[in-house]
């Protein structure tokens, strides 16, 4: 008698947003290899549109773009899906912008440059804290 077949556990969905495509080519891969569903975006309202289509578990994105910024971006991702975990980073870190992106719900503030394993070890925080909230329900 065969074991029926369960489901593989779904792949935590994960938003790349930087106008810099180098950042992007470097992240998504990295975040794959760790298993995690990907989609990584240079164009802030291409990565809204997407996420109002289909919301992410986390979002990381940089801060200074054109058009919509990181901080508009985090306003309009947490309104859609309050509880998605967002990660800020920016090579222009400030107290100041630190301190709008944790009043707006960002989880985390990452100063570029950092190193692969900096930003998976706060995505991993992230997940850890997000399955605390889960369970303590």
């Amino acid at each position: 008698m065969t074991q029926p077949e369960t489901p593989e556990p779904r792949k935590r969905r994960l938003l790349i947003l930087d106008d810099e495509p180098i950042v992007v080519k470097r992240l998504k891969p990295a975040f794959q290899k760790a298993g995690y569903d990907v989609e990584a975006f240079t164009d802030s309202q291409e990565a809204l549109a997407a996420f109002e289509n289909n919301p992410a578990d986390i979002v990381i994105t940089d801060l200074k773009m054109e058009g919509l910024d990181g901080i508009a971006f985090l306003d309009r991702v947490k309104a859609v899906s309050p509880d998605v975990g967002v990660i800020v980073i920016t090579g222009f870190a400030t107290l100041e912008t630190a301190k709008e992106s944790f009043h707006k719900g960002a989880f985390d503030f990452v100063a570029k440059p950092f190193k692969l394993a900096d930003i998976l070890d706060v995505v991993g925080r992230l997940e850890a804290r997000q399955g605390t909230r889960r369970h303590a329900f």
